[in-house]
């Protein structure tokens, strides 16, 4: 059920609202409300959106037992969508086609019957589609935490996130606002005193010859989001040059590896994307030389471990976005199927404290002096050349 078995996938948000202390069943009430095939936000694009307790589609049963874990509230957001079968369309418009030109003398059908045909085919199917045959229905599971008054939305893709903000809007009265690179530094930043270094910074130039003031896939400027993107790249230095484990500021120890995938992206728009697969992406030389061209990394594979307890996940740099994220197993010593549940609630927390952690750590470094010093030893790192194999 959502994030409480197997891997993983969310965005987070902040609520812009006090935080609910403890769920309870007037929760419960508001989800019900505003459940799937009841009470429905329709989007202009016939989009319907409305929630889901969990099981499945179709499950609008919300209950204490089920829904509220170890002070989360868990639920889902079903999207509904009407797609008219193209073929069947195709297949319409040709039998309209042949009665509209049947008795025209030149055996062709002219263009007010071909436009007539379409129509009459269309109002077929949208007449049909009501009844909601042609209806695919997609839950995106959420995880709401109490504690940090945090919304994880489990998906990567920023598609439905403006349709989720809404129903929740609607729904419980407060706002939601994305905790992307941006966001988390400006809020990092207050907890250090830090924020005027975040509010300066600006693109790095690692590559002082190819490095540019504007990344072609932050649309807001202001919102440095850029900074997800020397994270990561920070991150892949760290662990080469310097250790692959980092004190973090609760001086706990996290070890950390780029494993699986990386992918790179010309922040010019310039020279386009590629995505390297790869137990160990960044040993291979022809990551270090798409970074040498100019690239960025949008997103990396990483196995990290932290208190004894090993994640493995996806990070997209600009949203700080998990994906597909392999939680520990629970202990064998843990045989309740509730407490087996409250422990899976409290990983998802210790996985999204470690990336927290981690990059507070790459903050501490880019938003104060010590960047001064650091910048140079990456572009010295970067501007090495790599032995071919062979």
């Amino acid at each position: 059920m959502g994030f409480f078995s197997g891997r993983v996938s969310f965005i987070r948000f902040k609520v812009n609202g006090p935080r609910p202390g403890h769920f309870d069943e007037d929760h419960l009430d508001r989800l019900s409300s505003r459940a799937a095939g009841r009470s429905r936000l329709a989007a202009a694009d016939g989009i319907e959106v409305g929630w889901t307790a969990g099981d499945h589609v179709l499950d609008t049963e919300f209950d204490l037992a089920k829904n509220i874990v170890n002070d989360t509230l868990t639920f889902d957001l079903r999207i509904d969508t009407d797609k008219l079968p193209n073929d069947l369309l195709k297949a319409y418009t040709a039998v309209e086609l042949k009665a509209l030109a049947a008795n025209n003398p030149s055996g062709f059908a002219s263009a007010r019957q071909k436009r007539e045909a379409k129509e009459a085919a269309r109002d077929r199917l949208e007449a049909e589609a009501k009844d909601g045959r042609f209806r695919k229905r997609k839950c995106v599971p959420a995880l709401w935490d109490a504690r940090t008054n945090e919304v994880f939305f489990g998906a990567t893709a920023l598609t439905n996130v403006e349709r989720f903000a809404a129903l929740f809007q609607q729904s419980f009265g407060h706002d939601l606002e994305a905790l992307t690179a941006g966001g988390r530094a400006h809020f990092l930043a207050e907890l250090h005193g830090r924020t005027r270094n975040v509010e300066d910074a600006s693109p790095s130039a690692f590559i002082p010859d190819l490095s540019t003031p504007d990344v072609a896939w932050i649309a807001d400027e202001a919102s440095r989001d850029f900074l997800g993107n020397e994270f990561l790249l920070w991150l892949w230095w760290h662990t080469e040059m310097v250790s692959d484990t980092l004190t973090l500021a609760d001086k706990s120890e996290a070890a950390v590896m780029i494993a699986r995938s990386l992918t790179l992206e010309c922040p010019r728009g310039a020279t386009g994307s590629g995505t390297i697969a790869h137990e160990g992406p960044t040993r291979l030389p022809e990551a270090k030389r798409a970074v040498q061209a100019g690239k960025l990394p949008r997103k990396a594979g990483l196995t990290v471990v932290r208190h004894d307890e090993q994640y493995e996940f996806a990070l997209h740099a600009e949203t700080l976005a998990v994906g597909s994220a392999k939680l520990p197993a629970v202990p064998e010593d843990i045989t309740e199927a509730r407490a087996k549940l409250e422990t899976r609630a409290d990983q998802v927390r210790s996985l999204t404290e470690t990336v927290d952690l981690l990059y507070d750590a790459f903050g501490s470094v880019r938003h104060s002096n010590e960047w001064s010093k650091t910048l140079p030893l990456m572009q010295k790192w970067l501007a090495r050349e790599e032995r071919r194999p062979g």
